[in-house]
């Protein structure tokens, strides 16, 4: 990864979902302009293959089953506090259907086929659970292709940590800071269930093996296979 943002460059933020970027999005958003660069905070939609080669991006990532969680947990609430998305009609048989994340990652191997088809159809339509970050960065061979400008990669898991070097590289260190305000970071109320049982773990592990590739790619990127 370049170690420095060259100047008068563009440096783009893709916002995975459900990677801590909104918190991040909300961090930098005061200090958008120095003299050296301008950062563009991308939305969901944009791609890296959207971003001309040759302009640094930065972006994060997360283990996809806490990913799973967060995404499937987002939607059950309508996106709410911070958000108010109703839900779909397909949506609401879903979450009748399936009331926990556990509920539905247990399902993926159940003896009922009825049951097990109802589970993949859920993972494969429901908004941020079937986001895949190869939908944001292309096939295997063209993210290697585009490595050069990978400016660097955030794990959501360290965020603290992984921001403050953001940070340095941008040349903000000391200037801007994570939110702290769970509504602001679009974190995941209490009440909400986040435990996942053993088989549910691993269904989903089998589910998002092509997700795990992508993390290993950006481990080394990062060059440390133990993030």
């Amino acid at each position: 990864m370049p170690d420095t943002v060259r100047r008068g460059s563009q440096v783009h933020f893709l916002h995975v979902s459900k990677t801590g970027g909104t918190a991040i999005n909300a961090a930098l958003k005061p200090r958008l302009t120095t003299g050296n660069y301008v950062i563009r905070l991308r939305a969901h939609s944009v791609k890296l293959s959207d971003i001309p080669v040759g302009e640094p991006v930065f972006f994060a990532v997360r283990d996809p089953l806490t990913r799973f969680v967060s995404g499937f947990n987002s939607r059950l609430r309508m996106g709410r506090p911070r958000r108010d998305r109703p839900w779909s009609g397909h949506e609401a048989r879903v979450f009748s259907r399936f009331p926990s994340p556990d509920a539905l990652a247990t399902a993926l191997s159940s003896p009922d086929d009825p049951t097990r088809l109802a589970a993949e159809s859920a993972m494969g339509s429901l908004m941020h659970v079937a986001d895949s970050y190869w939908s944001w960065f292309g096939e295997e061979e063209y993210f290697a292709s585009r490595r050069s400008d990978i400016l660097f990669v955030l794990f959501q898991e360290r965020l603290d940590i992984d921001f403050a070097i953001l940070a340095w590289l941008l040349g903000l260190q000391g200037q801007v800071a994570l939110p702290r305000d769970p509504v602001e970071a679009h974190r995941t109320p209490q009440g909400f269930s986040q435990e996942l049982s053993a088989a549910a773990e691993e269904n989903l592990r089998r589910w998002y093996a092509r997700e795990y590739d992508f993390l290993a790619q950006c481990r080394g990127l990062r060059g440390r296979e133990d993030l």
